[in-house]
C-alpha cells in the first residue's frame, strides 16, 4: 500500500505516520517543506522504517508537488494545514494552504488518472461557536466558522471543494481539539489560549487514537458505503469536558488549578468552537479506535513529562506572573483587544465593552458549568438535543425526494430551482437559490448532509455577516442567537493586512 502523506510534521501526522509504517506492508511517501526540524524527522523516520519511507520536499501550495506526490498511490491522506495560533497572524497563508493546497491535491488525483482515496482532515471549527443551549452537534449542523477565523472558513471552502469535484473515492474527516505531546508547551507561547471560554464544551480526542482510526481505515476494509461521507471525530464519553475543566487538568502537573491561574475575564465569552459530538460514535463502532479519554492523558503526559512538576516548587502567584500575564499582552489575546480598543474584536467576542465589563471579577461570582449539580449526566446525548436540519431525518435516504430538498431550501430562506430530482440520488447535483438570489449547483449531500449553504453568502472570507443572514436563515438562527442579540446586526470585515473593523449594517 502506498500512502501519500501531507502534513506528516504536524501534531497529527507525527503520530499516524509511525502508526502506518508499523505495517510493513505500508509505504509512506511524505510532503514535507525543507527544513532543518523535518530533515531531522525524516532521517529519524529513514533510520527506523528504511525504504518505506520516500520524502519529497515541497509545498501543497505547488502543484508540481502535488503530482508528484499522488502519482501511483493507493490514499493520500491530506494532513497539511496552517493552524491557529500561526492561522490569526498570518490569514493569507492559511488560506494558500488549507484552500489552495487542497485544490492542488484534488486536481492532481483527478488528473493522475489513479483511483487514489483521500482522506481529507477538516475541522470542528467550521461549525463555529456553540452555546450553552445547543452544545450537542453532528454532521449536518450549519457551517458558520467564527469571525476572523481564517482556518476554519478556509476549511469550509476547501470541503466544498472536494464536495463538488470529480473525485471517485473520499472522506472528510471533522475533528475535534486534539490532545497531543507538545500541548502544554504550544499553549502557552500564545495569547490563543485565552479564546477558550470556560464554559465551552469539548469532545477532546488524543493523537494517538486519531492515529489508530487513520490506520484503521487505511489498513481494514470499509463498506462501500463508508466512502465519499463526512464524520465527525471525537474522544466519546470519557472525552467529553468544558474549557474550565481543560485548563484545571492541565494547571494540576504543576500543582495549580485554573482559578489560581486565571482571571474570569482573560478568556472568550463567544466566537469560539466545539461542542460534544452526538454522532462521534459513528467512526468508533466502524473502526474501535478508542483507548484514551482526557484522564488517561494527563496521566500518560505527567510521566513522560515530569519535569512540569517541578512547578510545584514555585508560588502560584509568581507563575501566574511570569506565564500569563506577559500573554495578555499577546496581539491574539482577548485581553490585549480589550485594553488596545479592538472594536472588531471586543464586539465579535464578548458584544460590547460594556458587556467586558460586566463580566464577574471573582471566580466565585461565575456560573461555571461543570460545577452545576447533575453535569455529568449531561454527558449522554439525547435526541432532543439535535438542532433541527430543515427536512424529515427519520425518512431513509433512499426516498428522500424534491419535496425533502425543497423544505429543507426553505428552512435555509431560499429554495430549489431544479424541477426533478431521481429519489434518494443525494449526489446528483441541483440549482438552488439563497435569499440573496444568488444561484448554484449543489449535491443534496453537500447541502443536507454536510450542512454547506449558498457558497456566496455563507463562506466568509473578507466579511462575517452572520446577524443579517440569520434573519433570513432559520438553519443558522437557531444557533446565532443563543448568544447574540437580535438588534447587533454587526458586519465584521479584515482586509489583507489583518486589520479587522466592525459597523452597523444599517450604517452602510
Amino acid at each position: 500500500m502506498l500512502i501519500a502523506v501531507t502534513g506528516a510534521s504536524g501534531s497529527i501526522g507525527k503520530t499516524a505516520v509511525p502508526f502506518l509504517l508499523n505495517n510493513k506492508e505500508h509505504t509512506c511517501r511524505l510532503l514535507l517543506r525543507d527544513s532543518k526540524p523535518n530533515r531531522k524527522l525524516v532521517a529519524k523516520l529513514k533510520n527506523r522504517y528504511s525504504q518505506n519511507v520516500e520524502v519529497i520536499f515541497g509545498d501543497v501550495s505547488d502543484p508540481v508537488c502535488c503530482r508528484k506526490l499522488v502519482e501511483d498511490t493507493d490514499f493520500v491522506l491530506h494532513l497539511a494545514a496552517v493552524i491557529p495560533p500561526k492561522a490569526d497572524h498570518d490569514e493569507a497563508v492559511a488560506w494558500k494552504t488549507n484552500l489552495n493546497g487542497t485544490e492542488n491535491l484534488v486536481n492532481a488525483i483527478i488528473e493522475s488518472g489513479n483511483t487514489a482515496r483521500l482522506i481529507f482532515f477538516s475541522t470542528v471549527a467550521v461549525y463555529g461557536h456553540r452555546g450553552e443551549q445547543h452544545h450537542w452537534g453532528r454532521v449536518g449542523d450549519p457551517l458558520m466558522p467564527s469571525v476572523f477565523d481564517a482556518y476554519g472558513a478556509s476549511k469550509v471552502r476547501a470541503e466544498r471543494f472536494i464536495l463538488e469535484s470529480e473525485l471517485k473515492h473520499w472522506i472528510i474527516l471533522r475533528e475535534t481539539g486534539v490532545l497531543y505531546d507538545n500541548l502544554m508547551m504550544n499553549n502557552i507561547s500564545d495569547g490563543l489560549m485565552f479564546q477558550t471560554p470556560v464554559n465551552v464544551f469539548i469532545e477532546w480526542v488524543t493523537a494517538n487514537d486519531t492515529a489508530r482510526l487513520l490506520d484503521g481505515i487505511i489498513s481494514s476494509p470499509a463498506d462501500p458505503d463508508f466512502w465519499n461521507g463526512i464524520y465527525n471525530i471525537g474522544g466519546g464519553i470519557s472525552c467529553r469536558q468544558t474549557g474550565f475543566e481543560t485548563y484545571d487538568d492541565g494547571f494540576k502537573l504543576i500543582g495549580g488549578s485554573a482559578k489560581k491561574m486565571f482571571e474570569p475575564n482573560w478568556h472568550n465569552q463567544r466566537n469560539f468552537h466545539c461542542f460534544w459530538f452526538s454522532d462521534s460514535d459513528i467512526l468508533e463502532e466502524r473502526f474501535h479506535f478508542r483507548r484514551e479519554g482526557t484522564k488517561d492523558f494527563w496521566d500518560a503526559f505527567a510521566k513522560k513529562h515530569w519535569i512540569y512538576s517541578l512547578g510545584r516548587l514555585v508560588p502560584a502567584g509568581l507563575l501566574k506572573s511570569l506565564l500569563f500575564h506577559p500573554l495578555l499582552k499577546n496581539s491574539n489575546a482577548p485581553r490585549y483587544w480589550v485594553e488596545s480598543g479592538n472594536e472588531a474584536r471586543i464586539t465579535a467576542v464578548y458584544g460590547s465593552r460594556e458587556k467586558y465589563d460586566q463580566i464577574p471579577g471573582s471566580w466565585d461570582q461565575v456560573d461555571l458549568v461543570c460545577e452545576r449539580e447533575g453535569y455529568e449526566e449531561t454527558k449522554i446525548h439525547k435526541a432532543e438535543y439535535d438542532l433541527d436540519h430543515g427536512y424529515d431525518e427519520s425518512k431513509p435516504d433512499a426516498e428522500l425526494e424534491l419535496s425533502d430538498m425543497q423544505k429543507a431550501a426553505a428552512f435555509r430562506g431560499g429554495s430549489v430551482l431544479s424541477d426533478s430530482m431521481q429519489t434518494g440520488d443525494l449526489k446528483t447535483k441541483l440549482k438552488w437559490q439563497c435569499h440573496n438570489g444568488h444561484i448554484f449547483e449543489s449535491s443534496p449531500y453537500t447541502i443536507l448532509k454536510a450542512g454547506h449553504w449558498c457558497p456566496v453568502c455563507c463562506s466568509p472570507k473578507e466579511e462575517w455577516n452572520y446577524d443579517e443572514l440569520s434573519k433570513h436563515i432559520p438553519f443558522f438562527a437557531q444557533i446565532w442567537y443563543d448568544t447574540h442579540e437580535p438588534e447587533e446586526n454587526y458586519l465584521y470585515s479584515i482586509d489583507e493586512t489583518g486589520q479587522t473593523s466592525v459597523r452597523k449594517v444599517s450604517e452602510q
